[in-house]
């Protein structure tokens, strides 16, 4: 008769160091796990405050006339600050409404011209046209010039600078 194979007793320094290991892994794994998701989360969930830009008094735009303004974009911090000139195309339709178009086409980018003979946004890359409301009128382009959203203040014109899609 066979007798039983007593059972080894418990390892419990073995024991003790994996559940240390495992236990020290998880920690690790929090302490840089929670910030590299928070920043990956931070852009989509904090909203970017909007920004106005002064564009001038508005007896200086002319009633039914598109003209072209441009005004300072500034990225960066207080650090670390990158400045450049950003433009559009300005119509005042009347006494209080303005329009403002993007001066970039839809299709691939390039500069839009306006054409006040024609009454028309030119793109000379593609051969973009552009109505005067915006709307496409011929060419590659699919969709119409984005607009800047515009505010009137102390009686004065400002545009929002937040960045517009044009692709």
């Amino acid at each position: 008769m066979t007798s039983p194979v007593p059972a080894e007793p418990p390892n419990t320094r073995r024991r003790f160091l994996a559940r240390l290991s495992i236990g020290v892994s998880v920690i690790a794994t929090a302490i840089v796990g929670v910030p590299v998701v928070g920043f990956l989360l931070r852009g989509l969930l904090r909203q970017m405050p909007q920004k106005w830009r002064d564009l001038g008094p508005l007896s200086q735009f002319v009633v039914g006339k598109t003209v072209e303004v441009t005004f300072e974009i500034v990225h960066g911090d207080r650090w670390s600050r990158e400045s450049a000139n950003a433009g559009a195309w300005l119509r005042r339709d009347d006494d209080d409404h303005f329009v403002a178009f993007s001066m970039h086409c839809t299709h691939m980018g390039c500069p839009v011209r306006w054409r006040p003979d024609a009454s028309l946004f030119m793109c000379p890359c593609h051969g973009g046209v552009y109505h005067s409301d915006g709307s496409v009128a011929a060419g590659p382009p699919q969709r119409p010039l984005p607009r800047y959203p515009l505010r009137i203040r102390d009686n004065r014109l400002e545009i929002s600078t937040d960045a517009i899609s044009v692709s």
